[in-house]
């Protein structure tokens, strides 16, 4: 990471100056990037004795409502008191005098994030089933919440929000192809969009989703058995249909006959071993847990994968224009193209559930 990267990421002298003045001063602090994420940034902060994290959008021009760090504040703090665990929140701030941009801090949890690998202590069969049973039992808890009861009655419009996600993630890919087609065109992507839009449900469940949600978005906490002890950005969080939510973590879940990822930087493969459940299992589990059915699996199946191309070419996009420094950002040029194919052969039932 360059130094002129991290002093668009944050005025530290102006950040230590706010969290004085909102948690009082402390004698010795720390501010550190954390470059595991691949959308909004991420600092952890050592404020004396307290461990804490801040959220901030990536700098340079970003996708309309791509990076809400604010939307994430507001609804980790309406279900800080559910059976949903999330970090708690801290603060919030809307003053881009501060660091920039719109910005909030919240507790630092402890425990593992599972990305490329599994911790040695869930390496057996049962507990690679309880890490499997416990992200999908959360999940189906998200969309058990009584949205109204907890101050989140106008945190969006259900009715509709699966035709708005097909729109939505039109105009995302719209927004990055001004800049991406110059150097490459993605003919199967506009194919896949015509389908999506030509079939999506005409009725679905109303709750709380998350938008986000996969095995990297979540902790579990230190020991065994596995416990789910945090559910992390909720950038994308609002009021709309459960089963675009589970599409999504299906679309990171690997069965142990799947081909090798489109996205190797962004998927992991260790689920492929003996003992963590199927995406049918998982299926399964949440249909029980919530009472609905995941009807119309291969639409919600294509959408989850069109809306990570349209990540990817957003990402491809803020690369050619020099706002970011990620290196997994350039590979984009193949891998969408890549993850616009793999949405086709769902459409096409050549990759089944």
């Amino acid at each position: 990471m360059s130094d002129t990267y991290y002093e668009r990421l944050v005025d530290e002298d102006a950040l230590v100056a706010y969290l004085s003045a909102h948690l009082g001063s402390v004698d010795a602090y720390e501010i550190e990037r954390h470059q595991e994420g691949h959308s909004n940034e991420t600092l952890f902060v050592t404020w004396g004795d307290r461990d804490l994290v801040i959220r901030r959008p990536p700098p340079g021009e970003t996708a309309d409502t791509a990076h809400d760090v604010l939307r994430e504040y507001r609804v980790t703090n309406a279900i800080a008191d559910t059976d949903v665990p999330v970090p708690d929140p801290v603060l919030a701030c809307e003053d881009h005098d501060v660091i920039g941009s719109d910005f909030y801090v919240m507790e630092h949890l402890q425990g593992d994030v599972l990305r490329e690998t599994e911790p040695e202590r869930f390496a057996a069969p049962d507990h690679r089933a309880r890490v499997g049973e416990e992200l999908v039992d959360t999940l189906a808890t998200i969309h058990d919440l009584e949205y109204e009861a907890l101050g989140l009655g106008e945190f969006g419009r259900p009715e509709g929000y699966t035709q708005r996600q097909v729109d939505r993630w039109g105009k995302q890919l719209t927004w990055a192809f001004e800049v991406t087609e110059d150097e490459r065109e993605i003919p199967t992507l506009h194919e896949v969009g015509d389908w999506l839009r030509d079939n999506v449900p005409e009725t679905h469940p109303h709750t709380l989703v998350h938008g986000d949600y996969k095995l990297d978005n979540v902790m579990f906490a230190p020991g065994t058995p596995p416990e789910l002890v945090g559910v992390f950005d909720w950038e994308m969080a609002t009021l709309g249909d459960p089963r675009a939510d589970l599409g999504w973590m299906l679309s990171y879940w690997r069965d142990s006959k799947d081909p090798a990822p489109e996205l190797p930087e962004l998927v992991t493969r260790f689920m492929e071993r003996e003992g963590y459940p199927t995406r049918r299992e998982l299926v399964a589990r949440w249909e029980a847990r919530t009472g609905y059915e995941f009807a119309h699996e291969r639409f919600y199946r294509a959408l989850a994968v069109y809306k990570l191309a349209g990540l990817g070419e957003m990402f491809f996009r803020r690369y050619l224009e020099g706002n970011s420094d990620d290196p997994m950002y350039p590979k984009m040029e193949d891998r969408v193209p890549a993850l616009a194919a793999r949405a086709e052969r769902i459409i096409e039932g050549d990759e089944p559930l």
